[in-house]
């Protein structure tokens, strides 16, 4: 696993989403991406990943690309495949990633599961830094007392010594894709970093997207359970 750099800017803030619950780190990374001005300076090159190729609008889609946004000396770290039994790799990476661009704090993006039903996703923060706190605060989001963090983030957190690291939690009620979720988050990063984008696309978005998948996992149903009724009429 190695990073790949094209471009290396500096005291830059390094945000990075990466597929857990929810898919919010994902998702919300992505919409960060087609929102702001951002160029491709580099990738990560790790063999361990599954080979999974993604197309968009006619371009390919690295597994885990690096992208800058100069108007905002931001970088985003997207990642787009699982990351299960590499967590403690990739978090070597962001911290790595962090030292050669000397970040001014890292990012995470992350969704976190609940059992409240309710229409609405809390949003809560952990910070190692007192001045990402005290900034959070003020943006009345509340601290994450008391919860169990996993993945790359947990990794992160456990790894990145003497590097200011911020995190934003948005609790999702299901482990499909979460855009609710993820544009709670979104909310948050705009009003953290001062990037003055419209996070309500992603929540008219996530409607039609919601809309859609019911018909998906509608089918779906239908013809697993055709596939049941099949194998018990060849049993019988």
């Amino acid at each position: 696993m190695q990073i790949k750099l094209y471009k290396k800017p500096k005291n830059c803030t390094l945000v990075e989403g990466f597929p857990g619950f929810g898919l919010v780190g994902t998702i919300a990374s992505e919409f960060l991406l087609e929102h702001l001005k951002v160029e491709q300076i580099g990738k990560v090159i790790c063999n361990e990943l599954p080979a999974v190729a993604a197309i968009h609008q006619g371009k390919l889609v690295e597994p885990l690309g690096i992208f800058y946004s100069k108007k905002y000396n931001l970088v985003l770290l997207h990642a787009i495949t699982a990351s299960a039994g590499l967590e403690w790799k990739l978090a070597n990476i962001v911290t790595e990633l962090s030292k050669q661009l000397n970040v001014k704090e890292i990012v995470c993006m992350e969704g976190v599961g609940s059992n409240q039903e309710t229409h609405t996703s809390r949003v809560f923060f952990h910070s190692n830094n007192e001045k990402g706190s005290n900034k959070l605060k003020k943006l009345k989001i509340e601290a994450l007392k008391e919860g169990i963090i996993v993945g790359v983030t947990s990794a992160v957190l456990l790894r990145a010594e003497n590097i200011p690291v911020s995190c934003i939690f948005a609790e999702t009620h299901t482990n499909l894709p979460d855009s609710k979720a993820a544009a709670k988050v979104v909310e948050v990063i705009d009003k953290y970093l001062g990037l003055k984008i419209d996070y309500k696309p992603l929540l008219i978005q996530a409607e039609k997207f919601e809309g859609k998948l019911r018909g998906i996992l509608t089918e779906s149903q239908k013809a697993q359970d055709l596939s049941e009724k099949k194998k018990l009429s060849y049993v019988g």
